[in-house]
């Protein structure tokens, strides 16, 4: 048995998956980097001046110019409504510090714009990097990278920035599952899940799918301890924003408000999948378009009108299960396959999903629970809200780096298969926990895990090595 201090075992290249004393190469993210920015600056030039300029046309810039302007987090929609939670705060507070800086011209316009291309392109470039962290091997990173530097998105809120904490994110968890976690670093983890909320809510699944994964694989006393204090961490980032929407709206909710208004936008007599069909031009009514409805939200409050629009959606999702059932298998459709009814970039689409599902194929075949974990665990849970609402690609983009990532580890592997990581799965051994000793230490698989991995063990030792 192992003591607490043992450390797990390493992957080799040859045997399993890359080790993680493995270096990227510097120039191969840094590459990727520039190839990313490039582009974007390119079609940077081809953005119509009235896009640049600032204006109230965008929740994500009105808002930014009314906390520029006013010191007040508010009015998001087509007249003043007052304060709002419809977006979360941080990407709408980076782009109001742009408008300080260089008030509300077309060179904050640009510096904005710029802001998310370079978050747009850093996703990119830390993809060789993640990769070697995840197991994956530098090479299957920078190619993925490449491809996805060569599709500039056009992205209105903070889904670059959210990419990239995502991308931190599964770093962090990787290591604290391969290591042995300790109450400091359980608890900057849970403050970096809760900052990261506040850029994209939708996280919150994906950190509950963490906490249940590592409470199923590990087999010690300390685990209870451990993901508590990430959760009680969690949620103290979170009690600032929550005190501030208590204290404007006398109301308790998560960082968003405005989650009854999607609902109703993609639940309703006549609702389409995609939110680019002409019928979302006018109906149903938002505030953002719709001055009508944007009064309710000044005379009832931004609380109660989203609660009535989440009341009528799901009045509507009771009264017809069929046709619910048919959208929401359209917008599934939707997120992994684009837009249907655009077949050339659906076929883009699918193209990026085959090779990342026979990726996603390779890496629970040959990396050890943890490290498959991390990167499955945000594919199955993030999207799950986006099924219930209107379309959007711009919803995918913060997970999209890791079907990137799982391509270019399949094409690695159909291109040099003795060459690619994980060519034969080696035991993975996690740090071990003396039973006597009171710890938050990670202990790795149950009873049951342990023994399915000592069979599978046994089978691959057998093997003959790759190379």
């Amino acid at each position: 048995m192992r003591s607490a201090s043992t450390p797990p075992a390493r992957w080799t290249e040859r045997t399993g998956t890359v080790r993680r004393s493995d270096r990227t190469p510097w120039w191969s993210g840094l590459l990727v980097f520039v190839v990313a920015l490039a582009i974007r600056l390119f079609f940077l030039t081809l953005i119509p001046r009235d896009a640049l300029q600032p204006s109230t046309d965008w929740e994500l810039d009105s808002i930014a110019m009314s906390l520029a302007t006013t010191g007040e987090f508010a009015n998001p929609y087509v007249v003043p409504t007052g304060p709002t939670a419809h977006l979360p705060p941080i990407p709408p507070a980076i782009l109001a510090l742009i408008y300080k800086v260089f008030g509300i011209t077309i060179t904050a316009g640009i510096a904005g714009w710029l802001f998310r291309m370079l978050a747009q392109s850093a996703i990119w470039g830390l993809l060789p990097w993640i990769c070697v962290r995840v197991g994956v091997g530098w090479k299957a990173g920078f190619a993925g990278g490449l491809a996805g530097a060569l599709f500039p998105q056009w992205l209105a809120h903070g889904e670059a920035l959210a990419a990239v904490l995502l991308g931190l994110l599964v770093v962090a968890v990787v290591k604290r599952w391969e290591s042995i976690p300790r109450s400091a670093g359980s608890l900057l983890l849970g403050l970096a899940f809760g900052i990261s909320f506040h850029v994209q809510p939708v996280f919150l699944l994906v950190l509950i799918g963490y906490l249940g994964f590592e409470l199923y694989w590990r087999s010690d006393r300390g685990k209870w301890r451990s993901t508590a204090l990430v959760a009680i961490a969690a949620l103290v980032a979170c009690i600032p924003w929550g005190v501030r929407n208590y204290r404007a709206f006398d109301a308790v909710f998560f960082v968003r408000s405005n989650f009854g208004l999607e609902l109703r936008m993609g639940n309703h007599d006549g609702a389409e999948a995609s939110i680019d069909h002409p019928h979302f031009q006018n109906e149903p009514p938002h505030p953002r378009t719709h001055p009508e409805d944007a009064l309710k939200v000044r005379e009832w409050g931004e609380v109660p009108y989203m609660r009535e629009s989440g009341r009528e959606a799901r009045a509507w999702i009771a009264s017809n299960p069929g046709e619910f059932s048919r959208l929401t298998a359209e917008r599934i459709g939707y997120f992994w396959l684009g837009p249907l009814d655009r077949p050339g970039i659906a076929l883009l689409f699918a193209i990026l999903t085959g090779f990342a599902l026979i990726g996603a194929v390779r890496v629970i075949r040959v990396l050890p629970p943890s490290q498959t974990a991390a990167l499955m665990i945000p594919l199955l849970l993030y999207p799950l809200v986006y099924y219930l609402v209107p379309w959007q690609h711009r919803y995918r983009f913060p997970i999209e780096w890791i079907l990137f990532l799982l391509a270019g580890y399949a094409v690695l592997g159909l291109v040099s298969p003795d060459g690619a990581p994980g060519r034969i799965r080696a035991p993975a051994a996690p740090a071990r926990v003396s039973p006597d000793r009171a710890s938050d230490s990670i202990s790795g698989p149950g009873p049951a895990d342990r023994s399915r991995l000592s069979g599978r063990d046994r089978r691959t030792s057998a093997a003959p090595p790759t190379g």
